[in-house]
């Protein structure tokens, strides 16, 4: 899996006034970046493949977007498991991607699918801003669509969503090297999310003419919100597909993925999720296999859903902690010239699972 430090944690450690004027939002410095030498910056870049590092050399500026976009599907990948044992906490402890997991699970396959998603869509927002340098709208949406019936033209800023799909593809599938299943997983879920990614993009259109008529329709292509490719990627954890190498019989290295128990040599959906191997059940830490255990985990002692104490804590019991929240209320000013408040409290708890 691709192994890049966020944007923070690079620039600050060894460019630390590169940092401060990026953090600020501008992307002036990274003229900066490039002048400061990119062999230096991604040379200290730990982890990646040799095809990654001749494109972070070639592309320093793409290097701290990719770097965005690989935080942004962690921070989706948070959210869209914050009540399941898996929690995705494990990733991007270290570097943005964190530790891969091991085990060719469902998890795994919604982590490689929603971060090759969240680089695509990184670098597709930053091409239709501006701060890229070998990108911007997308040149191909001119001119006028379906004339003959409802006429409308290409204007405003469409989003060059293939370019940041390709660049996604360069990059993050290029850490996929070894010839086994694995690989053949992982390359599929990258494909999968940035293919829902494309599905999702919208047609956005506003009328022009006189009286709030619409003599005159322009319409540009938006990406999606990245909350809306989450929740489709956590459907299709859901119906994740268990799969199976078929092997070249001369080589016998695995050729493609088959559905397993499936009849003949079926292949799963271009979107479907794929795993090789059942999931752990993330009850206790294991770094072998991502997980860190749900000791202290905050549960909900009336849900009988994933969230509920008795799934939660996996039969250990729950331990319930009671607070009592104080605060100024009622105040009233009286002249003159002082304000008087009551003290109002609240009893709240808790529960975490032992």
């Amino acid at each position: 899996m691709l192994i890049i430090p966020s944007r923070g944690a690079l620039l600050s450690v060894y460019y630390p006034q590169i940092f401060l004027i990026l953090t600020s939002g501008s992307y002036l410095a990274l003229s900066s970046v490039v002048a400061l030498g990119a062999n230096i910056i991604c040379n200290k870049i730990p982890g990646l493949a040799p095809r990654q590092r001749a494109l972070c050399q070639s592309r320093p500026d793409a290097i701290i977007v990719i770097g965005e976009g690989a935080q942004l599907g962690i921070n989706e990948c948070q959210h869209q498991f914050r009540h399941s044992r898996w929690n995705c906490s494990a990733l991007g402890e270290r570097t943005v991607f964190g530790q891969e997991l091991r085990v060719g699970s469902r998890e795994a396959a919604f982590t490689y699918a929603i971060t090759a998603a969240g680089v695509a869509h990184a670098v597709t927002a930053a091409c239709s801003r501006g701060n890229l340098s070998q990108c911007s709208c997308d040149r191909d949406k001119q001119g006028y669509q379906d004339r003959e019936e409802e006429g409308w033209k290409w204007g405003g800023c469409s989003a060059d969503v293939k370019y940041g799909v390709e660049f996604s593809r360069r990059f993050v599938d290029a850490r996929e090297v070894k010839k086994n299943a694995r690989r053949l997983m992982n390359l599929h879920n990258n494909e999968a999310g940035r293919k829902i990614l494309e599905e999702r993009t919208k047609l956005e259109c506003k009328c022009h003419g006189v009286s709030g008529s619409c003599t005159t329709r322009t319409c540009w292509i938006t990406l999606p919100q990245f909350r809306e490719v989450g929740r489709t990627l956590k459907e299709r954890y859901g119906e994740a597909v268990q799969v199976e190498p078929v092997r070249a019989s001369r080589l016998r290295q695995p050729a493609f993925l088959r559905v397993k128990e499936a009849r003949g040599y079926r292949k799963p959906a271009d979107t479907d999720l794929v795993y090789l191997e059942r999931s752990p059940n993330y009850c206790e830490e294991d770094a072998a296999t991502g997980s860190a255990g749900t000791r202290g985990r905050l549960c909900n002692d009336t849900s009988t859903l994933a969230d509920g104490c008795g799934a939660m804590c996996c039969g250990r019991g729950h331990d319930a902690h009671r607070y009592t929240r104080a605060w100024q209320c009622d105040c009233k000013f009286h002249w003159c010239c002082f304000v008087k408040c009551s003290t109002c409290s609240e009893k709240s708890q808790v529960f975490t699972c032992k």
